[in-house]
């Protein structure tokens, strides 16, 4: 009826007092404003005398309230635009039961804020605490003139028919207004928070807000909040705007003038209701829903100074000074290949001397520096005549290049080591059969360099190309998840997300710990450097081969550069990943700074396998997918193995399991089957070599290397599962390098037990390494943070900054970390340069 009639208006003309569609909207309005004023009369009915007082500050008013009264206090404070002063309202409720509580509300030209008395908070589980003293700071909205006078309005009333007795007390605030790096002392509670004001001084763009205590609980709260009202300073409100971080005995805030337009902010202190936020116990447990539980003394005294951060000449020479750094090694490698080149230079013109030939080109066998002992009765060398052949003839590079089959037969029969006829037939077989060849008690590593060395090179070089595909799957989604990370912390302001130290935390743009994430260039820039010292050698090695150079195709170590490629990437990627876990560091993401040091130590360990195993050595395809079970695990852990005593059982006996396959694996050179049968086998051998016979192993060298890795890992597996670390992901690499440094310290030994030497440059490597690290690790134990505990309890290792002004501990680890990787890598690439002029029938296998 009432659109039609509408309808009808609209063609009649709109002429009339009040249009037709705007009659309900009016009726409906009259009879809420009718409503209102009649239970505002019945309201204001229960309420017989509202009286109304002039109020002085710093005068305690000591009244009572009841349903039937309401009282109003009036006070007025002159505001100048140059002097901030805070006003603070603090009620004390003196009786003991209250049917109702008290309800004020103070009234400002800009603001209005409530609070009921006793103030009920609540904490986990909907426990509620009541607090019958509240003290509240008033929000001081900004003036304009120059001096005004400002009213402002404290009203009391309750619903409760009994009169409530109350103390009521306005007073000044007189060091409101934080002074640059002035300490400031205060109390705070739960029901009396804290605020200040800080103004930036000018040429000040950045500073740090440091908040500590010397009471590690109760568990607080700072946050830092832009000038206007409300400010939200309970527990229940204090993460609604702003930025805020959880605290025990320390916490700091890096503040941007840009961020707050007014140049100023408030510091917000708020004590928390209950300690399991900063990883207290919870002491209280209701026992019914609605019960009230008398929460103690939870007052805490707390120092603020805000002092002014680094400025951008700083930042300038932090980045110059880690560039600088880096940058030197590029000279000094490139200062290394001039003088090697040189000298180099000067043995190719003492060589083309034909009174200095070699002893390969007169037809002579090279002699040995060495002295094997016994290990040269075993292993025998190659004859003056086969010598002769090879170096005369076109093919003679052991599948280097094209030849006749019957070539391929000879020369790889003359490289053959010798055996002894004691122990097989003389059979033409011998020559060939691998199964008979690896068994050998003697092996040089011409038994294990059979194969054609194109091959082998195409089987190393997809060690290089599978981990640069697994580095672009890897870190693109890294990538995007850390920036996700970084824009949550900056929305939501939330600074517990991210396990920064926060005492030496520089931010740049969106990035909040910039000097973090610069510290990791290192990696990058001499995981780049040894690329390209890898690279160098590899050209040398292919320009000997094209030139038949008789050192190159059967002297030295097999050249197989797959897998340092694949170290140098490795190297590359974990600055880039350690990068990205700095962008917002914390327990889940933890394994982007892990995952390719699992990869280092792995490469690391079959590198060194690779020397004197070349053709036995595990695929890329092996490898990876064994490193992918790594990290697989190192995540279960992170996730599900904090005190979970079924996992860490599992993991031990798996552990366990993978060490005396592996032992097996390297102790049989690889012939050996797992099947059905492996378990007679095993009982066969032990019966007839220790019960009838009682002999020895056969291969004693190996089996003193196994022994001591079943040990170390033994031990590992038991500490584990004993202690059951919280950082799982530190203990898995832990059992990585220390078998990394096991087996290197046994190629170490042997090396020098046969006889071999270690050349100068190499020499310099290791011993510059083991001092770097040794440093390294110093600083790594520093701990300025940790995600094993609640951010709150992290925040008490955080220091402040020691190189510069700009890097902390952590940044120095890096740094030397990174140098001290690049180090190992030059020690594996360099440590057998002496055996180049060695024929490899003479290089022991160990």
């Amino acid at each position: 009826m009432v659109l039609r009639s509408c309808w009808k208006s609209r063609h009649k003309g709109s002429s009339g007092p009040v249009p037709c569609w705007l009659r309900p909207g009016l009726a409906a309005l009259l009879w809420f404003c009718v409503s209102q004023l009649v239970c505002g009369s019945v309201a204001f009915g229960e309420i017989k005398n509202v009286i109304q007082k002039d109020a002085e500050f710093d005068v305690t008013y000591n009244d009572t309230v009841t349903s039937e009264n309401q009282t109003i206090y009036a006070f007025n404070h002159t505001v100048s635009r140059n002097k901030t002063e805070g006003v603070r309202v603090t009620v004390d409720v003196l009786s003991q039961s209250l049917e109702s509580p008290i309800l004020f509300v103070v009234r400002q030209k800009q603001a209005v804020l409530s609070f009921q008395v006793p103030l009920i908070l609540r904490g986990l589980y909907q426990r509620k605490y009541p607090y019958k003293h509240v003290g509240r700071t008033l929000c001081q909205p900004p003036t304009r003139a120059a001096s005004e006078t400002q009213y402002f309005f404290v009203d009391v009333s309750t619903l409760s028919s009994q009169g409530t007795n109350y103390h009521l007390r306005v007073s000044r605030v007189e060091s409101f207004t934080l002074q640059t790096d002035k300490k400031f002392s205060f109390i705070a509670s739960p029901s009396q928070p804290q605020y200040f004001k800080y103004v930036f001084p000018d040429g000040v763009d950045t500073v740090i807000v440091k908040v500590s205590s010397d009471m590690a609980f109760p568990c607080s709260v700072m946050s830092i909040q832009d000038i206007q009202c409300p400010v939200y300073d309970l527990d229940n409100n204090v993460a609604f705007i702003g930025m805020y971080q959880t605290m025990t005995k320390k916490g700091a805030i890096t503040v941007q003038r840009k961020d707050f337009p007014s140049n100023s902010f408030y510091v917000v202190v708020v004590v928390k209701t209950e300690d399991e936020a900063c990883g207290g116990p919870l002491r209280f447990y209701p026992l019914r829903p609605d019960e009230l539980i008398d929460a103690g003394n939870r007052s805490k005294i707390v120092d603020v100074v805000v002092t002014p951060a680094i400025n951008s000449e700083v930042y300038v020479m932090g980045m110059l000074f880690c560039l600088g750094i880096f940058l030197s090694f590029y000279l000094l490698t490139l200062l290394v290949a001039c003088v090697e080149n040189k000298r180099m230079n000067k043995r190719r013109e003492m060589f083309q001397n034909p009174a200095d030939m070699s002893p390969a080109e007169t037809g002579k066998t090279p002699a040995s520096p060495y002295e094997y002992g016994s290990f040269a009765d075993n292993c025998s060398t190659l004859s003056s005549e086969a010598v002769t052949d090879s170096a005369t003839s076109t093919d003679n590079n052991y599948g280097y290049m094209e030849r006749s089959l019957d070539s391929v037969g000879r020369s790889r029969q003359e490289s053959l080591s010798s055996v002894e006829e004691d122990d097989y037939d003389t059979l033409d077989d011998i020559n060939s059969d691998k199964n008979i060849v690896r068994t050998k008690k003697f092996l040089c590593v011409s038994d294990l360099a059979r194969k054609d060395k194109r091959v082998l090179s195409k089987k190393y070089q997809i060690y290089f190309w599978n981990i640069a595909t697994i580095a672009v799957f890897y870190a693109l989604p890294v990538i995007q998840l850390v920036i996700t990370y970084q824009t949550v912390v900056n929305v939501t302001g939330n600074q517990d997300i991210c396990y920064y130290n926060f005492m030496c935390a520089h931010p740049l743009g969106a990035l909040s710990a910039f000097n973090n994430i610069l510290s990791n260039l290192g990696y990058v820039m001499l995981g780049l450097l040894f690329l390209l010292i890898v690279l160098k050698r590899d050209i040398v090695h292919n320009r000997a081969l094209v030139r038949n150079d008789l050192n190159a195709l059967e002297c030295g170590i097999p050249k197989h550069f797959g897998l340092f490629y694949a170290m140098g990437t490795a190297l590359m990627m974990e600055g880039l990943l350690s990068a990205c876990y700095h962008v917002c560091p914390n327990y889940t993401n933890f394994q982007f700074d892990t995952s390719f040091m699992y990869m280092i130590a792995g490469l690391c360990m079959l590198k060194l396998y690779q020397k004197r195993h070349p053709d036995i050595n595990a695929s890329a395809y092996t490898a990876y997918a064994c490193l992918a079970a790594v990290i697989f695990f190192s995540v279960l852990g992170v996730v599900f193995g904090r005190g979970n005593t079924v996992f860490w059982i599992v993991f031990s006996v798996i552990h366990i399991l993978a060490t005396l396959l592996l032992s097996t694996q390297l102790y049989y050179m690889g012939r050996w089957r797992l099947d059905s049968g492996v378990l007679r086998r095993m009982v066969y051998i032990i019966y007839t070599d220790s019960i009838r016979q009682c002999s020895g192993p056969m291969y004693i060298d190996r089996m003193v290397l196994l022994v001591m890795g079943n040990i170390v890992n033994w031990s590992l597996a038991a500490y584990g599962l004993i202690e059951r670390p919280n950082d799982f992901a530190s203990y898995l690499l832990a059992i990585a390098i220390c078998n990394l440094l096991l087996y290197f310290a046994f190629y170490i030994i042997m090396k020098l037990r046969s006889g071999e030497r270690i050349q100068c440059l190499a020499l310099v490597c290791i011993l510059f390494t083991a001092v770097v690290w040794g440093f390294a690790l110093y600083f790594f134990f520093q701990g300025l943070s940790t995600w094993q505990k609640t951010p709150a309890e992290s925040r008490e290792h955080n220091r402040d900054c020691i190189l510069l002004s700009f890097f902390d501990d952590h940044d120095i680890w890096h740094f030397l970390s990174s140098i001290a990787m690049f180090g190992s890598f030059l020690v594996l690439l360099t440590m057998d340069d002496d055996l180049d002029t060695v024929q490899r029938d003479k290089i022991y296998v160990f």
